[in-house]
């Protein structure tokens, strides 16, 4: 049976990434997509390193090139077993900043000064103390970091993983997920009936999901995960 995790992600910082762009309004949307959060926890580098042990120094802070490679990365989790759902917020608030910028070509050597016109935009960000709620489910135990980092801006963000009980296995039925879920990921082994739309990118997440195929119990508990998600990609 595999073991699963309840994670509550807490913001220290104010979160940033571009979900939508609306004229110069640059919104975040209070979801985490499970690639990004694949990445921040460190599993990806964990994978690299031969463990399956997070380390809290496992994130990157550069990236020689700017092409994702979401299925080379995220494919060695599913040979694993270890697969992450998106984050959905369960407290939010957020804050409006507004960035300026000028036109810099007077630094270009042996071009004339033109005018050179400020232009501005706005970014809607999720602030410090907003609270974010996912699930792991692994084939073994996992050691997670307690602290990540998060969007553009690198946010910090504390981590508390807590172990579900004893899980239920169920055949074949109907049931409903109101969590986000990676469409792509439980669309080949269960019937999606009908489900909510977040659009961001790299690809679209569902919620309030009814589903029919199999799905995880857990004791005393009025949870319902979906069984078989992996990492698939179109």
């Amino acid at each position: 049976m595999p073991f699963f995790y309840r994670c509550t992600l807490e913001l220290h910082d104010s979160l940033y990434f571009a979900t939508r762009e609306l004229g110069r309004l640059y919104e975040t949307e209070p979801v985490i997509h499970n690639y990004a959060l694949a990445y921040a926890i460190g599993l990806i580098d964990s994978l690299q390193h031969n463990t399956i042990v997070v380390e809290e120094n496992a994130y990157r802070y550069f990236c020689a090139e700017q092409v994702p490679k979401y299925k080379e990365h995220l494919t060695p989790l599913n040979n694993q077993g270890i697969y992450v759902t998106p984050a959905r917020a369960i407290f939010h608030t957020t804050t409006l900043n507004t960035w300026k910028y000028a036109d810099n070509r007077y630094h270009v050597e042996m071009q004339p000064t033109e005018r050179n016109i400020p232009s501005f935009g706005r970014t809607k960000e999720i602030a410090p103390e907003s609270q974010f709620e996912f699930f792991i489910v692994s084939e073994r135990s996992l050691t997670l970091p307690r602290w990540i980092r998060l969007g553009k801006w690198a946010s910090k963000a504390e981590l508390i993983a807590e172990p579900l009980p004893t899980a239920k296995h169920h055949q074949m039925a109907e049931f409903t997920v109101p969590y986000l879920l990676n469409p792509l990921d439980v669309m080949f082994t269960n019937q999606i009936l009908s489900y909510d739309t977040v659009n961001m990118p790299p690809v679209s997440l569902i919620r309030n999901v009814r589903l029919c195929g199999e799905f995880y119990t857990f004791e005393g508990l009025s949870l319902k995960i979906p069984a078989q998600m992996h990492y698939r990609f179109g």
